[in-house]
């Protein structure tokens, strides 16, 4: 691309001229070959530095049939796990000069088809999604008349054997209440249940599954919702009962932060190993989980980990469509801090 710069048009061959290299070398370090020199290169950047000269990516894009823009479609982007989640997208991206349109579902499967038809017609050349509650098969139809290709990540639409990302939710669970065992507690309680998409579902299949293998009591599981609340009148009649719950694992860290306040206003007093002291257990490891008092114990879903790896995924896919789907599942750390 050319742009004014004093008044004259300044176009790329006025930009090896200054640098004192060819055309060619020029447009090489456009294109950031590795087979200019790192001298060379900083020559040329700074004579388009100098000049004002700016890079016409769409024209070139044109000419490859490319944009060099993806789509990101997340189911709630007001929670920090996603704003985390895209930037290890944007890690990828910046190395691949790729920029992302961002949109909210909202969880609505209407706003969600809405949003992919209108990435499409800015010619994005793929997507990175997070499916709405409600989605099925339709959507993986849709994309595909589309012709968009597409990475789901953390949520997968049943049956769709298609490219996808997600959390190992089961395993860092399992390993929650492995720690619970060891610290004392046997009666354990899951906050934050909804049989709405596959993440909610692995989440609450791994707790049952984990308490029979570890001999633990599950003392119930407890309703949450969208909004990352939960059913804070069915804790309180289990707090009351003879044998109440010495231990919650809960969806993910705003349910947890949320149960620690619940647990604090009944005087119950949250974490430590001796006798009385409830234990609380969060996922995702959000900032505000290092900075709660006492400091969440919680399973780190590795969001900007997610991230890369389904940008890099959306890659693989754009560069050869007929691929076989490849499925990537990201192993989480338990963080003990002060809650458990």
């Amino acid at each position: 691309m050319r742009s004014d710069h004093g008044g004259t048009t300044v176009s790329l061959l006025h930009v090896a001229r200054e640098a004192g290299v060819s055309r060619a070398t020029a447009s090489l370090v456009l294109r950031n070959s590795p087979l200019v020199a790192p001298a060379t290169r900083e020559k040329v950047q700074a004579a388009m530095l100098s000049l004002g000269y700016i890079y016409n990516r769409g024209a070139a894009n044109l000419r490859q049939n490319r944009t060099g823009t993806i789509g990101l479609v997340l189911s709630n982007i007001a929670n920090p796990f996603f704003s985390t989640l895209t930037a290890g997208i944007e890690d990828v991206n910046d190395i691949q000069e790729i920029v992302s349109f961002i949109a909210d579902s909202g969880e609505s499967t209407e706003r969600q088809s809405r949003q992919i038809q209108r990435l499409r017609e800015h010619n994005i050349d793929g997507l990175i999604i997070c499916p709405s509650i409600g989605s099925d098969a339709s959507l993986i139809a849709d994309l595909d008349r589309l012709g968009l290709p597409f990475v789901q990540v953390l949520r997968e639409i049943p049956g769709a054997q298609r490219d996808y990302v997600t959390v190992d939710y089961a395993a860092g669970i399992d390993v929650a209440l492995t720690h619970l065992k060891r610290t004392g507690r046997k009666r354990v309680v899951y906050v934050g249940n909804m049989d709405t998409h596959s993440a909610a579902l692995a989440r609450v299949q791994g707790f049952r599954e984990a308490c029979a293998r570890l001999d633990l009591t599950n003392v119930a599981v407890i309703d949450g919702t969208r909004d990352s609340c939960y059913d804070e009148r069915r804790l309180d009649s289990l707090l009351n009962s003879p044998e109440p719950p010495e231990a919650a694992i809960c969806y993910n860290d705003i349910m947890a932060l949320a149960l620690m306040n619940q647990l604090r206003r009944r005087g119950i007093r949250v974490g430590g190993r001796d006798e009385g002291g409830f234990a609380v257990i969060g996922m995702d490891d959000l900032a505000a989980a290092a900075a709660a008092f006492p400091a969440l114990t919680t399973i780190a879903t590795k969001p900007r980990l997610v991230g890369s790896a389904a940008a890099r995924l959306l890659q693989k896919r754009m560069a050869r469509p007929t691929r076989r789907p490849e499925r990537q599942v990201i192993a989480p750390e338990l963080v003990i801090r002060e809650s458990s």
